[in-house]
């Protein structure tokens, strides 16, 4: 709740055209595996409006391909920097790097979660939908990094979550587990009645049915996925009010169609735009915290 207030206060000052320097003089460093837009111009965006700088490696320049140990890389990195991004295949990687940084080590995607990109999700929650109490967010498709962390943070503020995909593309079992075994009274299902899952939902949400990485999947996923695609027909069976949501980038067309991502349930790119104004509340959380 603190990050969510700091980005939501940041945001505020933001539309009244004050972006206080209170990251002036900071650095962050962002290391990267895969591609990306948003996470990349977000966190560049969040240092700038806030006073800082950013500096920005691929993985390979970073060292990471076997060039030095990853916790030398990390020791010299976090050495000079005040806060540092990795996005990454491997969640072992975030683990291992972080295990020997001096200073805050940001996930901002690995194979296992997204973190950043749940924040985000539920600070657009909240401004759209007036707060936490009484909502029930809906995940349809593969239960995949950005529904674990979704599940994660939906435990932790108290919002009940139905996750609808086919057999055998549930969200990992040790992340339930995890989450089961510290919030105990979370209200979570997973199911494969599409229909039934929606009929009570305050947020339907989708990913794309194949992530990077699974490129090679992608056919047979389609064909698993057919039937989980959000369309107007779904969305017609969730009440009136019920938001649309996407982490993008979508493949229009599949997972959702163009009458849902431009329809006026909608808020893909209030939530897209969001991942700055997160961005910016997570730094200064984080790095005025730990200094």
């Amino acid at each position: 709740m603190a990050i969510l207030d700091r980005s939501t206060e940041l945001k505020n000052l933001d539309a009244n055209g004050q972006r206080p320097n209170i990251l002036e003089n900071r650095l962050l460093t962002q290391i990267y595996d895969k591609p990306s837009l948003r996470t990349r111009l977000s966190f560049n965006a969040a240092m700038i409006h806030l006073g800082g700088q950013s500096e920005f490696f691929t993985a390979s320049e970073a060292g990471f391909d076997g060039r030095e140990s990853l916790p030398d890389i990390a020791r010299v990195v976090s050495s000079i920097s005040d806060a540092v991004v990795l996005r990454t295949f491997s969640q072992k990687r975030v683990d291992e790097f972080a295990a020997v940084s001096q200073c805050p080590v940001i996930n901002g995607l690995s194979d296992e979660f997204h973190p950043c990109q749940a924040l985000t999700d539920f600070l657009t929650i909240r401004e759209e939908l007036g707060g936490f109490t009484g909502q029930h967010l809906v995940y349809v498709g593969d239960g995949n990094n950005v529904a674990a962390s979704l599940a994660i943070v939906a435990a932790m503020l108290g919002v009940s979550m139905t996750v609808a995909c086919p057999t055998g593309f549930e969200i990992c079992e040790e992340v339930l587990a995890a989450i089961g075994q510290r919030y105990s009274k979370f209200s979570f299902r997973q199911t494969n009645d599409i229909a039934n899952a929606v009929k009570d939902a305050t947020i339907i949400y989708t990913d794309v049915w194949a992530s990077m990485g699974q490129e090679g999947e992608a056919e047979v996923r389609r064909k698993v996925f057919a039937g989980y695609q959000v369309n107007e027909e779904l969305m017609s069976k969730a009440p009136s009010a019920c938001r649309f949501m996407h982490d993008l980038p979508a493949r229009r067309g599949l997972e959702v169609t163009d009458g849902v991502m431009d329809g006026p349930q909608s808020i893909v790119f209030q939530q897209a735009e969001n991942r700055m104004h997160l961005a910016k509340g997570l730094l200064a959380w984080l790095i005025v915290r730990s200094s």
